[in-house]
């Protein structure tokens, strides 16, 4: 007998399991039933956000507290869990099977692009925190000499190592992951570097550039909490106009007090020159000196101040509070564009609440280096001081010349004070 040819023939029903970080199949709603004044869940999903936000801010107190080299630990854990999720975004478990030790090859570019960005950052203030009397100086006037050399033969090293491990009918995965392997070490190495340079320069640049964001991203959250009603953009069905403006006034205020407190202690203040944890000592310079602006006439009389001090650097404060509220949501929004390509809900799931570290980080990476570039603009001296003349000398030598070039200088200052007298 045979079959009806226009009979539809029968299939099995496939069934796909959803990941954890998968996007519901919901996704195509209208963005008003993703809002979080409809979510049912929201008082649940608020009180897991604050908790972690408690451990992460305690975290963060801890190693302010404990210094520049301790917030620059901090970053570099940070670094490795986003390299993880994002490593992690495009692996596909049936052809790394086939692939033994390619998974060891993506953390071999990794850490061979951490020693060649904090290599160049560092080597100036690891020459300053050793001596001639270490033994580990030799070793520290190799490292400052050779560093280029030591990371581009690395490098290769891994090139070779990659090419040796192509398998016939792997090779567009093989080639898609070393494309996606230089993609992250550019997306978390270029911000990094930057967020190093910050700390380096004073934890101040570090420290207000993030609050800001912080705060942004809270306030946001709560104003839609409370207030949001029209949808902000699609790529972000949660974000609301009334979220939007509310956290941008309340980042811009934030911006202005923020600065006057952290302005007041010298441990933000004060630039790290060397690698040294020891308490800083400098002068704070006319950017953290306050200047008293008198009050317009037209206030009431009870009001007891006839003038406020402000320092300069809250002027500086308000624009970057300006960019952390209107700029640097956007990198929020490009993550949230990513991950809808990719079909993933959050990066990962380190953060109860918050998703991964790439989903707190999104932003912050746009704003560490619209702060190292202001910086450098309009806040750093222009002027070529004795002591940037130096460092520009002797960033160029290595450790025994550096030592010879002090002993002639001792030598001729010597032989002029014995003229002179």
């Amino acid at each position: 007998m045979q079959k009806d040819i226009g009979s539809p023939t029968s299939t099995p029903r496939l069934r796909h399991r959803r990941r954890s970080n998968e996007i519901p199949q919901d996704i195509n709603k209208s963005n008003g039933d993703h809002l979080l004044i409809n979510d049912q869940n929201k008082y649940k999903s608020m009180w897991i956000r604050t908790l972690s936000s408690f451990w992460m801010l305690g975290s963060f107190v801890f190693a302010l507290y404990m210094g520049h080299l301790y917030i620059w630990a901090m970053v570099v854990v940070i670094q490795i869990f986003m390299a993880s999720e994002l490593f992690n975004l495009l692996r596909r478990a049936h052809e790394n099977k086939r692939l033994p030790g390619f998974r060891l090859l993506n953390w071999h570019f990794f850490f061979t692009a951490m020693l060649f960005v904090y290599g160049r950052i560092i080597s100036q203030r690891l020459v300053n925190t050793v001596t001639s009397d270490n033994i580990f100086y030799r070793l520290v006037g190799g490292f400052v000499k050779y560093h280029m050399a030591i990371c581009y033969f690395l490098y290769i090293a891994g090139f070779v190592w990659f090419i040796l491990t192509l398998k016939k009918k792997m090779y567009k995965y093989q080639f898609g992951q070393y494309a996606w392997t230089h993609m992250i070490l550019f997306v978390v190495f270029a911000q990094s570097a930057f967020t190093v340079a910050n700390i380096f320069e004073g934890i101040f640049w570090f420290l207000l550039p993030a609050s800001l964001i912080a705060v942004n991203d809270v306030a946001a959250y709560f104003f839609g909490f409370f207030f949001g009603k029209t949808p902000l953009i699609k790529l972000s069905p949660k974000k609301t106009w009334e979220g939007f403006i509310g956290a941008s006034v309340a980042t811009m205020i934030s911006a202005f007090v923020l600065a006057n407190i952290m302005g007041q202690f010298q441990w933000l203040t004060c630039p790290r020159k060397d690698l040294s944890t020891g308490w800083l000592d400098c002068n704070p310079g006319p950017l953290y000196k306050p200047e008293p602006y008198p009050l317009p006439e037209w206030l009431p009389h009870w009001v007891p101040w006839k003038e406020i001090s402000i320092l300069p650097v809250q002027w500086h404060a308000l624009w970057l509070g300006l960019f952390a509220s209107i700029i640097a949501p956007f990198g929020g929004f490009f993550a949230s564009g990513f991950k809808r390509a990719f079909k993933v809900k959050d990066f990962g799931d380190s953060i109860p609440g918050h998703g991964g570290f790439t989903d707190r980080m999104d932003c912050q990476m746009v704003m560490a280096v619209f702060a190292y570039i202001y910086h450098q603009s309009f806040v750093a001296p222009n002027d070529s001081s004795i002591e940037m003349i130096m460092n520009q000398i002797l960033g160029s030598l290595t450790l025994e010349e550096q030592r010879d070039l002090y002993m002639k200088l001792g030598q001729i200052l010597q032989e002029r004070l014995r003229l002179s007298s």
